[in-house]
């Protein structure tokens, strides 16, 4: 056999072609090899700390100095110019869209105003301005507790440290608007010295210890979703927990499982509502944002996709793949969130959705209708003289029917997330929104009523805040004052606290 001198001796142009292959492998292993430097210099860079601070740090931009790319990611969350079908990340009026929204909060906070919500860097913003938590001027108290600022901001771990848990759900809104002012982010979900996820609310932690399971136990991809589920779930201010008497505690209705009929035989059982109905005097629940109760139901959690695999997906810049930081809604980002699994083409993907929204939507707003007027059937039927024995299970009807609807409108995207349970629940509340109206049609045929129930014009949020009796007006102008007034001398105190605060630049 010819060896390879001996080939090259008698075809010399074989050495050349050897000899140029040979340069060309080195010259690509180079590029490589220097590559792998680069990166791996670039990683050291980004996650060289570049300032020191403590555990309860509640400004994000100092965990941004040794994060910039995750920081800068998460203050697009201030954008507002993405809109669905349905919603979005701008600010939209939901009782101007929707006028017999009034109707259905009468008599609780929803009923002044309620605004799609923004990002999360507007979270302590909105909460200032909304007309929910009122206009607490010269020495007025706000109608609602601290518990209020619980999902807002990275300072309340940072006081539940200092106060105690009890202590900071304690008294009403405004005594501590100078201590929360960073709004939602860094300190909300990491640990300070690790960087891995932690559960900083105690009320989830407490639910699972409830239910008899150790939230230490979770999975890094579990976790993923529970960072979300200290602040997205159905929840209720417990002023009987032991130890807490009179206190607005917050608590999960968890106990007897996370379904609408387990939460609802909770609230039930300890007879609790949060608010008597303005119009029905029906005793309310109001469910306040169910996503992770919903989403557990859904094919995502069951194939082990989490929260923010969809909402905060995984990106690339510089050779770094790091977690955007911009929660955002799937559809505004379909590329790195649903195509990484999926597919299909976005129109095909947005259309699936929409589908799936359109057609739970149009049995929620059926829904929605049967209870206005189920409302407003209560309120002539006690006007003609009902008794309370009458009305009794009347009114449960009406709250259980609210109940499911509120827990389908409020979950925050449960018609995509779990839309099979999501439509078991508003049509098993469509069932029992009209039992109750037929009990009605019964109780005034006894009371020698058989003509048609008059209705009131809510066809504007106007109209319908009139019907209610609501001085919206009022509440407006005394709102304008608090802002101008009173947040002005919160941010002077809060920036003096925080100046105080020590950081250590690391050379």
């Amino acid at each position: 056999m010819a060896t390879l001198r001996d080939i090259i001796r008698n075809k010399p142009w074989m050495g050349w072609i050897l000899f140029c292959a040979t340069v060309i492998v080195v010259f690509l292993l180079g590029l490589l090899g220097s590559s792998i430097v680069e990166r791996k210099s670039e990683a050291l860079m980004v996650y060289t700390p570049q300032v020191e601070h403590g555990q309860y740090e509640p400004r994000n931009e100092v965990w941004g100095e040794n994060f910039p790319r995750q920081y800068q990611t998460y203050m697009k969350t201030k954008e507002g110019s993405f809109k669905s079908r349905y919603n979005g990340n701008e600010m939209i009026d939901m009782l101007e869209v929707d006028p017999r929204l009034v109707v259905l909060w009468a008599g609780y906070g929803f009923a002044k105003d309620y605004n799609q919500g923004r990002g999360h860097a507007y979270a302590v913003e909105d909460l200032r301005n909304t007309l929910r938590t009122g206009a607490p001027v010269d020495g007025a108290k706000s109608p609602m507790p601290n518990t209020c600022w619980s999902c807002k901001s990275p300072d309340v771990p940072r006081l539940m440290d200092e106060v105690g848990i009890a202590e900071f759900y304690n008294g009403s809104w405004e005594t501590k608007g100078h201590e929360v002012v960073n709004s939602i982010g860094c300190g909300d979900c990491h640990d300070a010295e690790t960087m891995n996820l932690k559960i900083t609310r105690p009320v989830l932690t407490e639910a699972f210890k409830r239910m008899g399971k150790d939230i230490n136990d979770a999975s890094h991809q579990e976790m993923r979703s529970l960072v979300c589920a200290q602040c997205h779930v159905e929840y209720y201010f417990n002023k009987k927990r032991v130890g807490a008497e009179g206190v607005p505690y917050l608590t999960l209705p968890w106990d007897k499982g996370m379904t609408v009929e387990d939460m609802e035989e909770y609230y039930d059982e300890i007879e609790f509502k949060d608010w008597t109905h303005a119009v029905s005097k029906a005793p309310m629940l109001k469910a306040q944002h169910p996503g992770y109760e919903v989403y557990m139901t859904g094919i995502h959690a069951s194939r082990g996709v989490s929260c923010a695999d969809c909402h905060m997906p995984y990106m690339s810049e510089g050779g770094q793949k790091f977690t955007d930081h911009h929660v955002q809604s799937p559809l505004n980002n379909v590329a790195n969130s649903c195509q990484v699994c999926h597919r299909e083409e976005t129109e095909q993907l947005l259309k699936d959705v929409y589908t799936s929204q359109d057609r739970i939507i149009e049995n929620r707003d059926k829904l929605e209708e049967l209870i206005v007027r189920a409302h407003v059937e209560a309120k002539f039927a006690w006007d003609l003289g009902a008794t309370e024995e009458q009305m009794s299970e009347i009114l449960m009807d009406i709250r259980h029917a609210q109940w499911r609807w509120d827990y389908a409108a409020a979950s925050h995207g449960g018609s995509f997330h779990s839309p099979v349970e999501t439509g078991r629940v508003i049509s098993t509340g469509i069932t029992v929104a009209q039992e109750g109206r037929l009990k009605l049609a019964r109780l005034f045929a006894d009371l020698g009523h058989n003509e048609e129930i008059p209705y009131p014009d809510i066809s504007t949020k106007a109209k319908a805040h009139e019907f209610i009796g609501l001085p919206v007006e009022k509440m407006r102008a005394d709102k304008k004052e608090f802002t101008e007034k009173v947040v002005p001398e919160w941010l002077k105190k809060a920036a003096e606290r925080e100046s105080t605060y020590t950081t250590k630049t690391i050379n």
